[in-house]
Protein backbone atom coordinates (compact mmCIF):
# COMPACT_ATOMS: atom_id res chain seq x y z
CA UNK A 1 0.00 0.00 0.00
CA UNK A 2 1.35 3.29 -1.13
CA UNK A 3 1.94 6.04 2.06
CA UNK A 4 2.05 9.58 1.47
CA UNK A 5 4.98 11.52 2.58
CA UNK A 6 4.66 13.87 5.88
CA UNK A 7 2.45 17.12 5.29
CA UNK A 8 4.62 20.30 4.65
CA UNK A 9 3.24 23.36 5.47
CA UNK A 10 5.32 26.48 3.80
CA UNK A 11 4.14 29.78 3.65
CA UNK A 12 4.65 31.62 0.11
CA UNK A 13 3.76 34.91 -0.59
CA UNK A 14 1.88 34.69 2.83
CA UNK A 15 -0.47 32.38 2.09
CA UNK A 16 0.03 29.30 3.95
CA UNK A 17 0.16 25.98 1.44
CA UNK A 18 -0.08 22.53 3.14
CA UNK A 19 1.89 19.40 0.41
CA UNK A 20 3.07 16.00 0.54
CA UNK A 21 6.52 16.54 -1.27
CA UNK A 22 6.91 13.52 -3.77
CA UNK A 23 10.45 15.22 -4.55
CA UNK A 24 11.67 18.96 -4.28
CA UNK A 25 9.16 19.81 -7.22
CA UNK A 26 6.86 17.18 -7.82
CA UNK A 27 4.57 17.66 -4.92
CA UNK A 28 0.66 16.44 -3.98
CA UNK A 29 -1.18 19.41 -3.01
CA UNK A 30 -4.59 18.49 -1.16
CA UNK A 31 -7.27 20.81 -3.05
CA UNK A 32 -4.90 21.04 -6.44
CA UNK A 33 -6.16 19.04 -9.19
CA UNK A 34 -7.41 16.61 -7.56
CA UNK A 35 -4.85 15.17 -5.75
CA UNK A 36 -3.14 14.38 -8.67
CA UNK A 37 0.57 15.15 -8.20
CA UNK A 38 1.79 19.06 -9.15
CA UNK A 39 4.52 20.67 -9.88
CA UNK A 40 4.90 22.67 -6.48
CA UNK A 41 3.37 25.96 -6.80
CA UNK A 42 1.26 25.53 -9.99
CA UNK A 43 -1.37 23.66 -11.55
CA UNK A 44 0.43 22.21 -13.83
CA UNK A 45 0.39 17.99 -13.19
CA UNK A 46 3.41 16.36 -13.87
CA UNK A 47 1.42 13.61 -15.99
CA UNK A 48 0.66 17.02 -18.29
CA UNK A 49 4.72 17.28 -18.70
CA UNK A 50 4.82 13.86 -19.86
CA UNK A 51 2.45 14.03 -22.42
CA UNK A 52 3.81 17.29 -23.84
CA UNK A 53 7.12 15.10 -23.41
CA UNK A 54 5.44 12.40 -26.00
CA UNK A 55 4.24 15.01 -28.31
CA UNK A 56 7.55 15.82 -29.05
CA UNK A 57 8.32 18.72 -26.87
CA UNK A 58 11.88 19.43 -25.45
CA UNK A 59 12.45 19.81 -21.55
CA UNK A 60 13.95 23.16 -21.92
CA UNK A 61 10.89 23.81 -23.92
CA UNK A 62 8.33 22.99 -21.62
CA UNK A 63 10.37 24.60 -18.94
CA UNK A 64 10.98 28.01 -20.19
CA UNK A 65 7.12 27.91 -21.89
CA UNK A 66 5.50 27.29 -18.17
CA UNK A 67 8.24 29.21 -16.67
CA UNK A 68 9.28 26.76 -14.18
CA UNK A 69 12.98 25.12 -13.44
CA UNK A 70 14.50 22.69 -16.14
CA UNK A 71 15.11 20.48 -12.78
CA UNK A 72 11.12 20.47 -12.14
CA UNK A 73 10.56 18.69 -15.53
CA UNK A 74 13.81 16.29 -15.16
CA UNK A 75 12.63 15.39 -11.85
CA UNK A 76 8.59 15.00 -13.14
CA UNK A 77 10.58 12.53 -15.81
CA UNK A 78 12.49 10.70 -13.49
CA UNK A 79 9.51 10.20 -10.76
CA UNK A 80 7.37 8.83 -13.07
CA UNK A 81 9.20 5.30 -12.89
CA UNK A 82 7.79 5.60 -9.29
CA UNK A 83 4.38 7.30 -9.15
CA UNK A 84 0.85 6.97 -11.41
CA UNK A 85 0.73 10.42 -12.89
CA UNK A 86 -3.13 8.96 -13.48
CA UNK A 87 -3.79 8.60 -9.99
CA UNK A 88 -5.25 11.03 -7.95
CA UNK A 89 -3.11 10.42 -4.22
CA UNK A 90 -5.33 13.17 -2.15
Amino acid sequence: MFKLPKLVREEIHGEEIEYYPLGEYVVIQPGVQSGLPTIKNTRITAGAILGWLRQGDRPEEIAQGYRIPLAAVQEAIRLAEVYDYERSYA
